[in-house]
């Protein structure tokens, strides 16, 4: 029997963790299958898209490394998709029987990543945001498998963007590859900044907060990205549009955000100047040039198998 949603919100506010369905409400519990549908999904997707850059892996350490990461990352996702399905959620339909575009991964995994430069990026930015984004969680969240699962969770995020951060530092030295470096910076830096969603004058789903699912907002986690993202950027002598504003105690968006990105150019294209965020949210639906390829790339074995059975 579910409890009434004044005992949640007290058993919430004293501190005690919802454990199952029955300690919570029907709103609760949607907005936790929401919250974890995305985790899921993004630490899903992330697998195919760096598995597709770790082929230009300058050696066979530096490959070995990638799959370290990409293996973390199918656990990851393994761990929300099995608490998805503690809570009476298909997971197999979920996974291998959505419509592509129904995924709820942030677009940024929609470009594809093509290189090692745009992948020890990725680890250094995505993984950041998903260290970040996490981390939020872990501290706060009043779902207790959840909060105790993330335990291992954190720590391999952080290494992941560790991984990136040295990589980055060991490319930074060249000049040729330095330049390649900034060519990522340039359009993978906007597009984490958008991985933390709408900002909060903007968000519409708000129980996230009141539930205890995360404790800072979508604008405190962008600042909270940005105030080692772009230190990690300027002390390797690339550059990026936000900078520290004392006055104001927190970092600025240099550019007009959000604007209009060229997927297939990878381009942002600033001159425009800044869009609304329902045209962002068209562009998020409508879903980025990789992702037909990244979750067919998922949903391709099961199919053959499920054929084969039939045959």
């Amino acid at each position: 029997m579910l409890v009434s949603e004044e005992a949640l919100l007290e058993r919430i506010r004293s501190g005690r963790l919802i454990e199952g369905p029955e300690y919570a409400t029907e709103k609760y519990l949607e907005g936790l299958k929401r919250t974890l549908v995305v985790s899921a999904d993004t630490e899903l997707i992330s697998a195919p898209a760096y598995f597709r850059a770790a082929q230009d892996a300058p050696n066979i350490n530096a490959y070995i490394s990638a799959m370290g990461i990409i293996q973390d990352e199918l656990g990851h996702a393994h761990i929300a998709y099995r608490l998805l399905r503690d809570l009476g959620v298909d997971t197999d339909a979920l996974v291998f029987e959505r419509d592509p575009k129904a995924f709820k991964h942030p677009y940024a995994f929609d470009v594809p990543l093509e290189s090692w430069v745009e992948l020890v990026v990725a680890n250094a930015f995505y993984d950041r945001a998903g260290f970040v984004l996490l981390g939020d969680v872990y501290r706060s969240t009043s779902y207790g498998p959840w909060k105790r699962a993330l335990v291992k969770v954190d720590r391999e995020e952080n290494f992941h963007l560790r991984h990136g951060e040295r990589w980055m530092e060991i490319l930074a030295q060249d000049p040729e590859q330095k330049k390649k470096l900034q060519r990522a910076v340039d359009w993978m830096f906007v597009l984490t900044l958008e991985w933390f969603g709408l900002p909060d004058n903007l968000k519409r789903h708000t129980e996230q907060i009141t539930y205890g699912l995360k404790g800072k907002t979508n604008d405190q986690l962008r600042q909270e990205w940005m105030s080692t993202a772009v230190p990690l950027c300027e002390r390797l002598g690339l550059k990026v549009p936000a900078h520290y504003e004392p006055d104001l105690g927190q970092y600025v968006i240099d550019v007009p955000f959000p604007a209009e990105f060229d997927a297939e150019r990878k381009e942002w294209l600033f001159d425009k100047g800044p869009i609304s965020w329902d045209r962002v949210l068209e562009r998020w639906k409508g879903r980025g040039p990789a992702n037909e390829e990244l979750v067919k790339a998922i949903q391709r074995g099961y199919e053959q198998i499920r054929k084969g059975l039939k045959a």
